[in-house]
Order: C-alpha cells, then sequence, then structure tokens
C-alpha cells in the first residue's frame, strides 16, 4: 500500500537521502517503497536543537535518517541520562521513546520526541513564572 503524501505550493520533503521541493501548485505523491520520509515542517535543523529535548529529537532524527542508525545509540542514550538528571519528569516520555528506539521504530520515536519537547517548554515556562512570582515579592 503507498503512502500518501499531498505537498502545499513550496513545500519540502526529504525522502531518503533526497530534498524533493515542490513547485507553486499543489502536489499529491503516491509512494511506495522503504524509505525515511520527512517533511519539511518535521525537520529540525542542527542549530535549531538549542534546548536538551530538542536535542533528543534531532538525535533521532539523526538515526531515522541514518543508514545505520545504531551507531547513534549510545549518543542518544548518554543524552537521556542527561535530560532525565536535569527533569525526572521525563521519564514517562524516554519509556515509549526508547521503547520504539530498540525496536528500530525510528519514526514512531521521532514522533513521541515531539511531546517531550513540549513537555519541556511547559518545564521551562513555569520555571520562569515562579522566577518572576519570586522576583515580584
Amino acid at each position: 500500500m503507498a503512502l500518501i503524501i499531498d505537498l502545499k505550493p513550496f513545500e519540502k520533503i526529504l525522502i531518503g537521502t533526497a530534498v524533493i521541493a515542490n513547485d507553486k501548485s499543489r502536489t499529491r505523491l503516491h509512494i511506495s517503497g522503504e524509505a525515511a520520509i520527512l517533511r519539511e515542517k518535521d525537520i529540525l535543523k542542527y542549530e535549531e536543537a538549542d534546548t536538551l529535548c530538542k536535542k533528543v529529537y534531532f538525535m533521532i532524527q539523526t538515526m531515522y535518517l541514518a543508514r545505520n542508525p545504531k551507531m547513534y545509540h549510545k549518543g542518544y542514550f548518554d543524552l537521556v541520562k542527561s535530560v532525565q538528571a536535569a527533569a525526572p519528569s521525563t521519564a514517562f516520555f524516554f519509556l515509549n521513546i526508547n521503547e520504539n528506539i530498540i525496536a528500530g521504530r525510528y519514526y514512531k520515536a521521532l514522533k513521541e520526541a515531539t511531546s517531550l519537547i513540549d513537555h519541556e517548554k511547559e518545564l521551562i515556562e513555569s520555571a520562569g513564572l515562579q522566577r518572576s512570582l519570586t522576583t515580584a515579592s
């Protein structure tokens, strides 16, 4: 069964190691076979990975796109230890992410990592609110 992807005008998609850029009209692609596929909106650039959880997402993205993803496992699990030391509340998220990584389901792990980033954002915003409340007193 083919994967069907609708591309908006000028939207890009990564299929394997190829970047496909759409023209000025909508396009529908029917993709069969095995290849890593990422829409432009799901791609995190290295310089955008400016928090620990975004670095986790970037590492999973790298594994997903790599020919030999297991070569990144050690670096990933070292990063996980750092994140969990800084924010123990992330352990729940890593249960699902790690299970997917170990099973080789990198795309699913990547999707789970978006929830991790959302959680991190909430923690950062909460810490900022706490800081502003304590300085206002």
